[in-house]
């Protein structure tokens, strides 16, 4: 029963951004008056069709993907309602449309769900003081508010937050208000040293990925290592006793045992340590009131597509490993994994919005890249020649076949 129920979980989840995703190209396609000749769900042999006036709309049995094709996409026509014919502007809309659509419903499905949240939201109110932080030494008290952090207006846990990762412990400016009156102080954040491996791990202590540069790279240890002892003890797969250890204060070089394949090696290791920058408050919780409610729910949204965004450049600026990315198979894995519909409404809202985000990148075969292609065309005022063009998206297609087989691999094995 729990395969059926995560098999429709993933059916559902492909099944529905694929839908929206291809609606989005349809209806502007049809809005700019281009003739759709296929609307499809899915790939492979035709389970359900229906040929409309002049749009044939299909469920195919593969739901692994799907398609909306137009008069002159992907060859030029010369007929008045094709794609090749419509005005620049019109086929950059199209083209973007579906990206849009995905984009668009997961920062509504997000800030509906952070809106409804029964999370603590945080104002930039001091609740508290922890000791031995730098804001006991400056005799911070509770029911300051915090205005400013080297300039930066302060209104959440959020703002207060990136402020201190980017002061990396240089001193800063601090502006409070107590009662009437803004006070104004010079401080250096207190620093917190975490150890770090560089090792990701997933569930049963398998290792996602390894960081580039880190030591547990530098000691030979790879993506699908699984642990099974640290320094000499059985850690049964509980990955929580694995990072108590690691993080043990007294604990300078630690002795992993991993299992690759049917080989059983130890390597010895030496943690890096990361820096932490604390103000060592705890910020007073929002009222619960609706206005409050959309309020915090806009910002948890703001800061959620951010998220992404990074990430995304992170792939590109060597921050993300390619073992590290996830495919359709990892993907699944994931969703079947979900925990009650608001955690699987939940990612829904991830994967369409990264789904959205990462269509519109400039790569051929992408809808970033075909939008690319556009706006070469309209600098240039004439097309690129239509065989260049069908290359240039061949070998954009290839490279992202590649990069799924790849990626597929990874996922495959991080699962078994």
């Amino acid at each position: 029963m729990t395969v059926i129920i995560s098999a429709i979980k993933i059916i559902f989840l492909l099944g529905f951004l694929i839908l929206i995703h291809e609606a989005g190209h349809l209806l502007v396609a049809k809005w700019c008056k281009v003739k759709v000749n296929e609307f499809a769900i899915g790939f492979g042999p035709t389970i359900w069709k229906k040929q409309g006036k002049e749009t044939k709309y299909a469920i195919r049995l593969i739901p692994l993907g799907g398609f909306c094709s137009m008069e002159g996409e992907e060859q030029r026509s010369e007929s008045q309602n094709s794609f090749s014919n419509a005005s620049i502007p019109k086929r950059i809309a199209i083209v973007a449309a579906g990206a849009i659509v995905n984009i668009v419903f997961g920062l509504i499905v997000y800030f509906i769900l952070m809106s409804t949240s029964t999370n603590v939201y945080t104002t930039n109110q001091v609740d508290s003081v922890i000791d031995g932080y730098v804001a006991k030494q400056i005799e911070l008290q509770q029911n300051d508010i915090i205005v400013e952090l080297n300039g930066k207006k302060i209104k959440n846990k959020y703002d207060l937050n990136k402020v201190m990762e980017k002061s990396k412990g240089e001193e800063i400016t601090l502006k409070i208000k107590r009662n009437d009156e803004i006070l104004q102080y010079q401080i250096k954040p207190t620093e917190v040293k975490n150890k770090n491996t560089g090792m990701y791990i997933g569930e049963k202590c398998k290792i996602l990925s390894v960081e580039k540069g880190s030591s547990a790279e530098k000691q030979g240890i790879k993506a699908n290592d699984k642990i099974i002892k640290i320094n000499n003890v059985e850690i049964n797969s509980d990955v929580n006793k694995l990072i108590e250890v690691i993080q043990e204060k007294d604990l300078n070089t630690i002795l992993i045992t991993i299992e690759r394949g049917k080989e059983t090696i130890d390597i010895e290791l030496t943690p890096d340590y990361i820096s932490t920058y604390y103000l060592g408050v705890n910020l007073k919780p929002a009222k619960d009131t609706f206005i409050n409610h959309i309020i915090y729910g806009g910002i948890e949204t703001k800061e959620f597509s951010l998220s992404i965004i990074d990430n995304i450049k992170m792939i590109f600026t060597g921050g993300v490993s390619m073992d590290q990315m996830m495919g359709p198979v990892g993907i699944s894995e994931v969703v079947a994994k979900t925990d009650g519909i608001r955690e699987f409404i939940s990612m829904i809202a991830l994967i369409s919005l990264s789904l959205g985000v990462t269509n519109l990148l400039p790569i051929p075969a992408l809808d970033g890249g075909k939008i690319l292609i556009l706006i070469i065309e309209a600098i240039r005022r004439k097309p690129l020649k239509e065989k260049t063009e069908i290359n240039i998206q061949l070998i954009g297609f290839s490279i992202l076949i590649a990069l799924s087989l790849y990626i597929t691999y990874n996922d495959i094995l991080r699962i078994f």
